[in-house]
């Protein structure tokens, strides 16, 4: 039964993969935005007393309601950007921090970590618990890092082998063409995870 369990668990990380998954947001995120918040509010301001369109008006007024999600989901900066004006806000250092806040926002977990840490927290678990099938189950969880640590060298080391033999590349494709389905997911995850 705890084989079922942990084998599931581990199936659905590996075949969801880690785009579901979030790093939590960092301060320089938090600090994007608060300032992406400054900065639609000073734009619908700017609209309304330039008495643009009505329809830029209303745009600049949901781009500003949009924008306090933004920093709600991401919780407030430990230190809030002092930019009070449109030129401050516009200054080259608030452009390198949304570059930088856009880069870091497309970071992920890695599946591999992942994996391990699950696998490390159920043998912390099982250890705790004790006991015979405590016992057990360590044993397990640590032949299954082990062979998952295997795994990842085999299809890692195959990877190396068919980039430095290019000309290999058709038979080693041939060679793998009886794979399950299932193989065949699994290394593609493995491979672009």
């Amino acid at each position: 039964m705890k084989r079922i369990i942990v084998t599931l668990t581990l199936s659905c990380i590996v075949t969801t993969g880690c785009d579901s998954l979030r790093l939590a947001p960092t301060e320089t995120q938090k600090q994007n935005a608060w300032l992406h918040n400054r900065t639609a509010i000073m734009a619908a301001e700017a609209a309304n007393i330039e008495n643009s369109s009505e329809k830029l008006q209303a745009l600049t007024k949901l781009s500003e309601l949009q924008s306090r999600a933004f920093v709600a989901y991401h919780g407030l900066p430990k230190e809030v950007p002092q930019d009070e004006t449109a030129e401050q806000i516009l200054g080259e250092s608030n452009l390198q921090l949304a570059q930088t806040a856009l880069a870091q926002s497309a970071d992920r977990p890695d599946a591999w970590q992942l994996v391990d840490s699950a696998i490390e927290l159920g043998i912390g678990i099982c250890a705790l618990l004790g006991g015979v099938y405590g016992t057990k189950a360590v044993k397990f969880l640590k032949d299954a890092k082990a062979k998952s640590r295997a795994l990842r060298e085999i299809i890692a080391g195959n990877e190396l082998f068919k980039r430095n033999n290019p000309e290999t590349s058709s038979a080693f494709k041939q060679a793998q063409q009886n794979q399950s389905p299932q193989t065949r997911q699994i290394v593609a995850e493995i491979k672009t995870g």
